[in-house]
């Protein structure tokens, strides 16, 4: 089955860890671009570039005020990102207890009577 393009599927888009680094700039604020140059430290076209798909996938949305565009997260676009992933923190939790579990029981086994 041939994988999606970067451009049309959201999974794709966050496959690339600086669209992941600017959705998590973007998370609490709306941004412009030098904003998030400036706080990512990375070099303007890229950003512009990663913007661009984030947002043809509909992970952010953009809107202009003056002459700048202004970013923000499209939360409902994030919605089954975070589903999926929340799949694993279940997974994780559940883990996490099991070897608590078996670290408690070879505590107790190795206290003297």
């Amino acid at each position: 089955m041939p994988r999606a393009t970067t451009t049309s599927d959201p999974f794709n888009a966050v496959a690339e860890p600086r669209r992941r680094d600017i959705l998590n700039c973007l998370a609490l604020h709306e941004k412009s671009v030098s904003e998030i140059v400036h706080a990512l430290e990375i070099d303007q076209p890229s950003v512009s570039k990663h913007l661009k798909v984030l947002k043809d996938v509909g992970l952010v949305q953009a809107r202009r005020e003056g002459r700048q565009m202004l970013y923000k997260v499209n939360a409902m676009a994030i919605r089954p990102l975070h589903e999926w992933a929340s799949t694993f923190v279940h997974l994780w939790r559940y883990q996490l207890l099991r070897i608590k579990q078996r670290a408690e029981a070879k505590s107790e086994e190795r206290k003297p009577s």
